[in-house]
């Protein structure tokens, strides 16, 4: 297959999970979000020089390349692996920055203040990971085995999930009577044991049994 013929293949596809487009490449701070969503999900790839619409607008100078350089390695922590092919369809080129899953993750991008936000990626967007999911990785991450143990706060808060529809975090919290940080601990592991199940709904992240 001939590279006009694959670009247009994966520009068929649109953006989705694992695919975005960029027209072009300005602010690596802010390029550096999407590459902590496709690190903290599935990995995914970028095709720089690539309209919204699936129109090619080709790359147009090694500034773009530089700064995707940038995003992944100065503004994520840790650092993400990406790897660039260049792609030409006539006189316009396409680069495509794929970025693997990590392995250490929660990958963070740097914040316009200095901070460190991890992202993950939803259908096609790029959306601030919950408390839950940061302490998913932190569990992922430990040398520790993680055990799921049933006292009766934990046996309560089942019992709490059993009665009710998937609600946000700070629901749960309020109506299960224990300490933020206890029940995003217990989410994680009952996420972990398959036990509860979470889902982007509303702008917001909610979890429960169905």
């Amino acid at each position: 297959m001939d590279d006009s013929r694959y670009i247009n293949s994966l520009i068929a596809e649109g953006e989705h999970e694992q695919q975005d487009f960029k027209y072009k490449v300005m602010d690596a701070e802010k390029l550096s979000r999407s590459v902590s969503a496709f690190a903290n999900t599935s990995g995914g790839r970028l095709l720089i020089g690539v309209r919204d619409d699936g129109n090619i607008s080709g790359v147009r100078s090694e500034e773009e390349i530089y700064m995707m350089h940038a995003a992944a390695y100065e503004y994520c922590r840790p650092s993400s692996n990406i790897h660039f092919d260049t792609y030409h369809i006539g006189k316009r080129t396409i680069v495509i920055a794929t970025i693997p899953r990590s392995s250490h993750r929660p990958v963070k991008a740097v914040t316009p203040e200095g901070k460190h936000q991890a992202y993950i990626r939803i259908a096609d967007e790029n959306i601030i990971a919950s408390p839950v999911h940061l302490q998913l990785w932190r569990d992922e991450q430990s040398t520790h085995p993680v055990v799921m143990q049933y006292n009766d706060e934990e046996a309560s808060f089942l019992h709490l999930l059993d009665g009710m529809e998937p609600q946000p975090l700070n629901h749960l919290v309020r109506a299960s009577g224990l300490p933020r940080k206890e029940v995003i601990v217990l989410l994680a592991r009952l996420i972990r044991f398959g036990i509860v199940k979470w889902r982007y709904d509303g702008h917001q992240f909610i979890f429960g049994n169905g």
